[in-house]
């Protein structure tokens, strides 16, 4: 039944939409919101599981990132001094003859991970396929 004036001579419909009950209807659910929000326990995430490689690595590449952000590597018990320039090329070199070779970016933990990015960039644009990271596991 719409709401009715006695304004004057006669009686009026008013046009007008009462907003009270919105505005109260939406400050509950406000309320409703800010009150369950902190009890949402968080979401977690499903992370892809490691399996195992069909075949082994004939050989395995170690890049070593020391803290000084200087490159070392380690292939067939060999340490060698490298930088980023010669990267590439000499991973290449270490590689020829073994097909099934493997690259492992080992860093220390105090080492930026911009250096570690910038290391595997390298790596897969010299075209090189099995690149992966050394981990430590926690005791």
């Amino acid at each position: 039944m719409p709401a009715v004036s006695n304004r004057g001579r006669g009686r009026r419909t008013i046009n007008e939409i009462n907003m009270v009950p919105f505005i109260d209807v939406i400050l509950v659910l406000l309320i409703i919101f800010m009150v369950t929000a902190p009890m949402i326990s968080p979401s977690m995430v499903d992370l892809p599981s490691v399996g195992k490689a069909a075949k082994q690595p004939d050989q395995v590449i170690q890049i070593v990132v020391q803290k000084d952000d200087s490159l070392e590597m380690v292939s067939d018990n060999k340490k060698s001094k490298i930088n980023f320039e010669n990267l590439s090329n000499s991973v290449q070199m270490a590689q020829t003859g073994q097909n099934n070779s493997a690259v492992v970016i080992s860093a220390d933990r105090q080492v930026k991970y911009e250096v570690v990015v910038k290391v595997m960039d390298t790596l897969q644009r010299a075209g090189i396929q099995r690149v992966g990271l050394s981990v430590q596991l926690a005791p």
